[in-house]
């Protein structure tokens, strides 16, 4: 999945310490100049990775672990490419309730598969309103371990639950082809530093929130290796002082709800590769 592989290629990097603000200014400055001239262009042979840029990156991850409760509200829009090269984009909001290390909560409202996912510690259950369908699993002990599962074995990753994994031992600096500081920027009114980033097949810009709070707060990421330059962008709206108890995070089936089991990714491919059962 793109979305996940950026945050884990940008977690744990380091670099120098952010200059002050006139120098910002005129990084800012150089950066656009820069990439007016082509310096981050798809055939340019010389990338050019800039250190404060990567340091903004692990700043944001070192204040993100530092998170023990928070809500975050997001848009999430995505294009996808038909077979003849058309476009269609769509939108769902995702609210996502956390406590760490062991609770969460997650809603995507979405017109087409609206899905709730539950995590109290213990037992991990999602949950689809529109089938009545939910189905339910033992859970490890944290957010991390329980994301980890369910990618490697059910095939399910947790919408925003990359915004957790900074600092992980899987960060990949070698990835990184190309890092810019583009400048100040603003989101939803909220003043923030632009960065442009380009790997293998992905360009993607960051926007952080500016201050003593280095949230993210934008996301864009563009695939490069489809001729259609399809884009996913994800805005965050951040609580850091979130009211909840502990109800919020356990799943009770309402009346008509129908249980059902996750199916297990590797049985999933080796019926792929024989064509199906018999």
């Amino acid at each position: 999945m793109a979305y996940r592989r950026i945050w884990m290629i940008a977690a744990g990097l380091t670099g120098a310490a952010a200059l002050g603000a006139a120098a910002v200014t005129a990084r800012g400055d150089a950066a656009r100049t820069r990439h007016a001239a082509g310096t981050l262009a798809p055939g340019d042979s010389s990338p050019v990775v800039d250190p404060d840029a990567v340091a903004a990156l692990d700043k944001m991850g070192n204040y993100l672990r530092t998170l023990k409760a928070v809500q975050i509200k997001a848009v999430v829009t995505d294009e996808e490419v038909s077979l003849d090269g058309e476009k269609v984009q769509t939108t769902n909001t995702v609210d996502l309730l956390a406590s760490r290390p062991n609770r969460m909560r997650v809603e995507v409202a979405s017109e087409r598969q609206p899905r709730v996912f539950y995590y109290d510690g213990k037992t991990f259950t999602l949950w689809a309103p529109k089938l009545d369908f939910y189905a339910k699993t033992d859970a490890p002990g944290t957010i991390n371990e329980l994301a980890d599962r369910l990618s490697d074995k059910y095939n399910i990753d947790l919408p925003l639950v990359d915004l957790f994994r900074w600092g992980t031992p899987e960060s990949g600096f070698k990835e990184l082809t190309a890092a810019t500081d583009m400048g100040p920027s603003s989101v939803d009114g909220t003043t923030c530093e632009q960065y442009v980033f380009r790997q293998d097949g992905l360009d993607w810009q960051l926007w952080i929130q500016s201050g003593d709070y280095p949230l993210p707060r934008k996301l864009v990421l563009t695939t490069t290796t489809d001729d259609a330059r399809p884009q996913h962008t994800s805005v965050w709206t951040w609580n850091l002082a979130p009211s909840f108890n502990d109800q919020e995070f356990a799943f009770t089936p309402p009346a008509g709800a129908h249980r059902i089991e996750f199916l297990d990714a590797e049985k999933l491919r080796a019926l792929g590769a024989t064509g199906g059962a018999k």
